[in-house]
């Protein structure tokens, strides 16, 4: 099937950090299998992460196909964008189609992406990974890659105005090195070695990132170990349990 969505959507993309001077910095693109399947599973801190990661596969010549909220896929804007780039949605009532339609994209050779942490951190720390990333990388038979994103919740994270036409700003994309499934016969095993190396290469990001808070004011994208004012992990998850609470019921 040609792809007649997904490259201007990336030369678009591309341009725009062009005119707004993103400082971006992709280390170990060259992880990215060149064919094959594979899972690309990133941390989350922003709703701009999965054209960042996606970005980080593009040297690689890969096109990932994410999975998504299916409400996205029904906005009347964004939904025509993502069917054309044959995204994946995700229906919480429906799970296991979704996650057969994963399956059955890696087993047909495509570079899937996840947030294993399903929703945005607000510590801007990893939460508790889902189990489904693990068991598609080994129900597809493929390697798992972690991805740390830093600097992306500047741009548009929970809880924070939208500032979408900042400059300058400096963008981190650290790729791990592949994990195969078939060297962790136990899935849990599996599961906690995708938490440990995500969380170090997290960590890596934000320790070596070349910006700091502009002052008092700005400390909010820093997380609290590090001296910032995001709110604690505790924290984080007493406002997603409160705004789960709020939300309509399906």
């Amino acid at each position: 099937m040609p792809e007649l969505v997904y490259p201007p959507v990336i030369a678009a993309a591309k341009t725009l950090f062009r005119v707004l001077d993103l400082k971006i910095t992709i280390e170990g693109a060259h992880h990215v299998p060149r064919t094959g399947g594979a899972v690309l599973a990133s941390n989350h801190v922003s709703y701009l992460d999965f054209i960042f990661a996606g970005l980080g596969a593009n040297a690689s010549g890969r096109l990932v196909r994410f999975m998504a909220k299916d409400s996205v896929f029904t906005h009347k804007i964004s939904g025509p964008l993502m069917r054309g780039m044959r995204h994946i949605p995700v229906d919480r009532q429906a799970g296991a189609a979704s996650f057969r339609a994963a399956v059955g994209a890696l087993k047909q050779g495509e570079v899937v992406g996840v947030f294993p942490e399903a929703t945005i951190s607000r510590s801007f720390t990893v939460k508790e990974l889902k189990s489904g990333t693990v068991r598609m990388a080994r129900s597809a038979k493929v390697p798992v890659l972690p991805v740390a994103l830093w600097g992306t919740q500047r741009l548009w994270t929970k809880g924070r105005p939208r500032t979408l036409t900042r400059r300058h700003t400096p963008i981190t994309i650290l790729i791990g090195e592949p994990i195969n499934p078939a060297d962790f016969p136990d899935p849990n095993v599996l599961a906690a070695e995708l938490t440990t190396r995500l969380s170090a290469l997290v960590d890596r990001a934000q320790r070596d990132y070349p910006d700091t808070p502009a002052g008092p004011d700005d400390t909010w994208w820093q997380p609290a170990h590090l001296g910032g004012s995001a709110p604690s992990p505790e924290e984080a998850a007493a406002l997603d349990a409160a705004a789960e609470q709020r939300a309509p019921s399906a």
